[in-house]
């Protein structure tokens, strides 16, 4: 297991206060409610924009990830993308950045009545099994969460997530982002990496074997609508994302991780995300789960230097999610 010493809290707060501090410039709302706990709006009242994505996906990360906004070669249809890189992979995708608690006020009274929960803070809450299993524990006395979410949570349930930390709410922030703003866009977009190794240990690679993470996916244009929205965010890593791990131990197992990663080994890969979602009557837990995961993936043995490739990337599909019209080029001259 990497290091347990590191803090992902404690490497995330000065962000958040980075973040705090250009609120104007990145158009965020602000604000302390529930007894102190500090709210940023990244998409509900306030619009949010591209950069803040950015930041916050790196406060998601816990401070141990690099998250950028590249543009993209011409052959690959889409000019712009955002790119991950973690040295600590499994602690800042899956200790921090995952959505893994379900948390389920018992004081909401609108709304959907859970609540997916993500960010640094869930490593100070610890209800998740993967936090024993892999030995973590932020014993940080500061805790930041991420909700994606398109309404403003009640101060009882800001105040039920602080209490559920541990923390004083005054060391409390909660970073909302809806998915059809920029910035819920961006951060979605950034789990491409996390996407990855979720699926490394629901496939039962030790995690402890995993040297390096970088990750790539193309950033989809912004829809009205959370379903098409969020449909195009997934169908960036499931359709067009790509993800390079370093991995230890036998060649010949880095070879077999990379045949089962790329979402191309589920039945379900080949149609928008969207479509697919909605056949299932909006619920996540009826999809293959083998569709969760990059469209391609490259996996190298450390051991040997040897790397094996996998899945491919559909472009023409990316650019029907997308709603990309292609115009002739007489239009352009």
């Amino acid at each position: 297991m990497e290091d347990g010493r590191v803090s992902v809290n404690a490497r995330a707060w000065p962000l958040v206060e980075q973040l705090v501090a250009e609120a104007g410039l990145l158009r965020l709302g602000v604000s302390r409610r529930a007894g102190g706990v500090l709210v940023i709006d990244a998409g509900i009242q306030a619009a949010g924009s591209l950069e803040a994505g950015r930041r916050i996906a790196e406060i998601a990360l816990g401070g141990l990830g690099t998250v950028t906004l590249e543009g993209g070669a011409p052959e690959e249809g889409w000019p712009f993308g955002i790119c991950v890189h973690a040295s600590r992979p499994v602690t800042a995708c899956l200790l921090a950045q995952y959505a893994g608690w379900a948390f389920t006020p018992t004081t909401m009274t609108d709304g959907p009545r859970g609540l997916m929960v993500s960010g640094p803070g869930r490593a100070r809450v610890r209800r998740e099994p993967l936090f024993a299993e892999l030995g973590y524990a932020d014993e940080a006395p500061r805790a930041v969460f991420l909700l994606e979410t398109a309404m403003m949570p009640e101060d009882a349930v800001l105040a039920e997530l602080a209490a559920a930390s541990g923390t004083p709410p005054e060391e409390v922030a909660v970073i909302l982002t809806p998915i059809t703003g920029s910035a819920g866009l961006v951060q979605v977009v950034a789990r491409v990496l996390e996407v990855a190794l979720h699926k490394v240990h629901e496939l039962r690679f030790p995690l402890d074997r995993i040297r390096e993470g970088l990750g790539r996916a193309p950033l989809p244009p912004p829809a009205p609508d959370t379903v098409t929205a969020m449909g195009r965010a997934n169908d960036a890593i499931l359709l067009g994302g790509e993800v390079w791990l370093w991995v230890d131990g036998p060649e010949d197992e880095a070879r077999a991780l990379a045949t089962a990663l790329p979402s191309t080994t589920s039945p379900a890969w080949g149609r928008p995300f969207a479509e697919i979602f909605r056949e299932a009557g909006g619920d996540f837990y009826a999809l293959d789960r083998a569709l969760f995961a990059p469209a391609r993936v490259v996996v190298t043995a450390t051991a040997t230097g040897r790397s094996f490739a996998a899945g491919r990337i559909d472009r023409p599909l990316l650019a029907r999610a997308f709603a990309l019209e292609q115009l002739p080029p007489e239009l352009a001259g």
